[in-house]
């Protein structure tokens, strides 16, 4: 039980991060891609991405300002998985859906706007993705937070991305955003250190009450 209760978390997390792949796979040899399937597989890849791009940047408040250590060592996997899908992502645009021609890629990335800031945001992912190892994180000393610090600006170009890749119905990826900012305020010093001081303060009150409660079934 002490082991199940210490391994849950990551259990869950790498049980669940491969299943939007394994659904595509499974969808695939059932042949339920939709009627567009570069279409279909370009958003469930996507939005797959997004998702974990999104938890691996909930594990750093979960930890400093709700107490919640047992995330902290799911950051890098949720980001590597972030990548997994972003790569898949990419590729299906530039494989399936141009033929790796050069010429059309290069029209495509810059008369397409999506499609240029989705190729920033792949781009901003790929050294995150290279260096996550502890080699590289004896090599660059603090200048590796400073680098991992691009995961919030990657987050931001693929929100952009997804709302320009919409257009009409912008509300999914507006409500996608709204929780990357809140993740953004919640890493500010002052409302980090109010939170972190207002659970401490009903921690307080929560270790009283018990206290209190316990005299009282003694007397």
């Amino acid at each position: 039980m002490v082991w199940l209760k210490r391994t849950w978390l990551p259990i869950l997390t790498h049980v669940g991060a491969p299943l939007p792949l394994a659904l595509l796979i499974w969808n695939f040899f059932h042949d339920q891609l939709t009627a567009n399937p570069i279409q279909y597989i370009t958003f469930q890849t996507g939005k797959a991405a997004l998702v974990l791009l999104i938890l691996a940047l909930a594990c750093t408040p979960l930890n400093t300002v709700f107490g919640f250590r047992q995330v902290v060592g799911l950051r890098k996997s949720f980001g590597l998985y972030a990548f997994l899908y972003a790569t898949l992502h990419f590729l299906t645009f530039v494989g399936l859906d141009y033929q790796f021609d050069p010429e059309l890629l290069k029209e495509a990335i810059f008369k397409k706007r999506y499609a240029l800031v989705g190729f920033a945001a792949f781009l901003t992912l790929l050294p995150l993705a290279i260096t996550s190892t502890k080699g590289w994180m004896r090599r660059l000393g603090k200048n590796w937070k400073r680098l991992h610090r691009l995961i919030y600006l990657a987050a931001l170009l693929v929100i952009i991305h997804f709302v320009w890749l919409v257009k009409s119905d912008i509300r999914e990826p507006l409500a996608y955003g709204a929780v990357v900012l809140l993740l953004l305020a919640l890493r500010l010093k002052t409302i980090r250190r109010t939170l972190v001081d207002l659970r401490e303060r009903l921690a307080a009150r929560r270790r009283n009450y018990n206290r209190v409660t316990f005299r009282e079934d003694l007397n």
